[in-house]
């Protein structure tokens, strides 16, 4: 066993033994379906913390040929597939943290240099009548036709040169020409697998690695499940834990993943699974993802001056979503043609979902929606900040049913977050739902809820934890009345879609008059019936 040539099973143990182990080795399948294919080129790019090491170091454990792990996998998942006994142990892996190498090496030239002799100096151990010249690609070749086994190569942190080298092009380039070469067109590949937080770099019409197909944020292809926790999956640990499933949704869930096939498309909602975890394990919801990284690192991108970035953000975190074009974005940090390319970099960094049907983005939960309130607040985007510091009084006054204030509240934040369009419902909607920000603590917040006689505009329902907070209907109003929006909540029957809800309930109708530029608002209170 060595450290980068079949490096065994211990690193996947580790996460056996773990507290909670989520069992994704139905990824191993979608690999062996893969596996000395002309398919045999995977890339897999997620943000931090979603599973990506543990995957690689399972894949390493499942095919290095060094070790007997079936007794790992006899009570996993996979071992339930047809191609579980074909594959298993039948390779030799080299499995790299690229990482690593960058960090103890000051030169792309240098990084590469390294790993090569580190690979070359296992290979001799274990293949010693193979190696001849020293070089690394001939000896696999070597290697190759003596056992007739090819080579599993894994690559964690493929992208991190990128990341770390933003402005160098020509170290980016020639690490990218290095893999090309290594893994392109050789015999010896059976499979090379990486993962990162970025896709592959683009330059010019091609790509150094096209042979590559990818999985990402933006399109997941059939692997969308394994990377990441499902909904399914976070009942159980609920359920096992004795946590509130509605409130971790609210806190991790919201990233939306599609895959396609001949059968339809599946949807899943996936999880941040560093956070889910942290959560079960100390009985606690906070924010446990970006702990490793400062807000810092999201305040570089939303700050840029580019026309409409900070428009769609503040619409973001109004609850809203922004249109974009994800096919411009380079796949790196540093090329930013427009806004959307600035967004796409935000959804491969986790910080923003993509609706791939609507070509969408939003930020997908209060956790990362809390990165964003602490970026801004050491930003100049001052009144953006305190229409969210000022939610709490304004969502205090429209409990206490104190109509002026509520009125006062809403003309506060519309004047300072003037940089958003005020012509319309939809802007109306947009500034409501920024003013009361602070209700995400304690509801969850439904736009357009479906009723039989049309959609109610804003829904506040109190989550489990919450329940001693009444529910709101709130309906908008452009230059008619407010009491005009009471009589449409009651006309349209807009209650009847929380029949399942009971305690206390406001009804809201809020106006913005464009001859004085002023919100009115009328509240009124029912209570819903009290099942026995």
């Amino acid at each position: 066993m060595g450290s980068y040539l079949n490096p065994g099973s211990v690193l996947f143990r580790g996460s056996l033994r773990s507290k909670i182990y989520v069992d994704k080795s139905g990824l191993i399948e979608k690999i062996n379906d893969l596996i000395c294919t002309e398919q045999k080129y995977v890339c897999v790019s997620r943000p931090r913390r979603f599973g990506k090491s543990m995957a690689a170091n399972m894949l390493a454990a499942y095919y290095d040929r060094e070790e007997n792990t079936q007794n790992l996998f006899d009570k996993l998942l996979i071992s339930q597939t047809e191609s579980y006994k074909e594959h298993l142990n039948q390779y030799d892996v080299i499995r790299i943290n690229m990482q690593q190498f960058l960090s103890i090496t000051n030169s792309t030239d240098e990084m590469l240099e390294l790993l090569q002799e580190r690979i070359l100096r296992e290979l001799e151990r274990k293949y010693p009548d193979c190696i001849k010249d020293g070089q690394l690609i001939l000896s696999m070749m070597d290697i190759f036709s003596f056992t007739g086994h090819p080579f599993v190569i894994l690559i964690d942190e493929w992208d991190c040169l990128f990341r770390e080298y933003q402005q160098n092009r020509d170290a980016q380039k020639k690490y990218l020409d290095f893999l090309r070469v290594w893994l392109k067109d050789q015999d010896y590949v059976g499979l090379a697998y990486m993962t990162g937080i970025l896709p592959i770099k683009k330059y010019g019409s091609h790509s150094a690695l096209n042979m590559f197909t990818e999985y990402s944020m933006t399109d997941p292809g059939d692997m969308a499940q394994y990377f990441g926790f499902t909904e399914e999956e976070v009942k159980t640990l609920c359920r096992e834990y004795d946590m509130s499933f509605e409130e971790t949704k609210a806190w991790y869930d919201g990233y939306g993943l599609c895959t396609h096939s001949r059968y339809g498309d599946q949807y899943y909602s996936m999880y941040s699974p560093k956070s889910v975890v942290e959560a079960m394990l100390r009985h606690k919801f906070g924010t446990y993802w970006n702990q490793t990284e400062t807000y810092e690192a999201l305040k570089v991108y939303i700050q840029m001056n580019m026309d409409g970035l900070k428009d769609s953000v503040v619409k973001m975190l109004a609850g809203s979503s922004a249109r974009i074009n994800t096919g411009t974005f380079s796949n790196d940090m540093t090329t930013f043609a427009t806004k959307d390319d600035v967004l796409t970099l935000l959804v491969h960094l986790g910080y923003l979902t993509y609706d791939s049907q609507k070509e969408s983005v939003s930020i997908p939960n209060k956790e990362v929606s809390k990165e964003y309130v602490n970026a801004i607040s050491t930003m100049d985007w001052k009144e953006v900040i305190t229409s969210i510091e000022a939610s709490r009084k304004l969502l205090e006054a429209l409990w206490t049913m104190d109509e002026k204030a509520v009125a006062e509240g809403i003309d506060k934040a519309h004047k300072e977050i003037s940089i958003l369009q005020y012509n319309d419902e939809n802007s109306l909607s947009c500034t409501i739902n920024l003013a009361f920000y602070f209700a995400r603590e304690y509801y969850t917040i439904i736009r357009e809820l479906p009723t039989g006689k049309g959609y109610a505009d804003i829904c506040f329902i109190p989550r489990t934890l919450h329940a001693d907070k009444p529910a709101a209907v709130i309906e908008l109003k452009w230059d008619k009345n407010a009491h005009g929006a009471i009589s449409q909540i009651k006309k349209k029957e807009y209650v009847d879609a929380l029949k399942d809800y009971h305690g206390d309930l406001l009804l809201a109708g809020i106006n913005y008059s464009k001859k004085i530029k002023k919100h009115s608002c009328v509240i009124e209170k029912m209570e819903m019936p009290i099942l026995a």
